[in-house]
């Protein structure tokens, strides 16, 4: 799993039929600590995320279509939560 920040969205007028109905984000990878790391991404919302929230990514084809509920279209990476707080112990 990946921590990251939304940063916008994509639109697009036309999209395949197995992604028809889903939102598409621009989420920036960040660490623990909030800082960049590595370059933006587009992934498929499953949570309803917004800009500026932090989010929750999966990379894993099968966890990332199940969890956008796109169990047959192929799906790089899907925001599965939006994150509240991180804490360390």
């Amino acid at each position: 799993m990946i921590l990251g920040r939304v940063t916008g969205n994509v639109v697009a007028s036309q999209k395949y039929r197995d992604y028809e109905a889903t939102k598409l984000l621009i989420v920036q990878p960040i660490e623990l600590d909030g800082s960049d790391w590595g370059e933006e991404v587009v992934a498929v919302d499953g949570v309803d995320a917004g800009p500026g929230d932090r989010v929750l990514l999966v990379q894993d084809g099968f966890a990332a279509s199940m969890a956008a509920g796109k169990s047959m279209a192929a799906i790089d990476m899907a925001v599965i939560g939006v994150v509240d707080e991180v804490k360390f112990f």
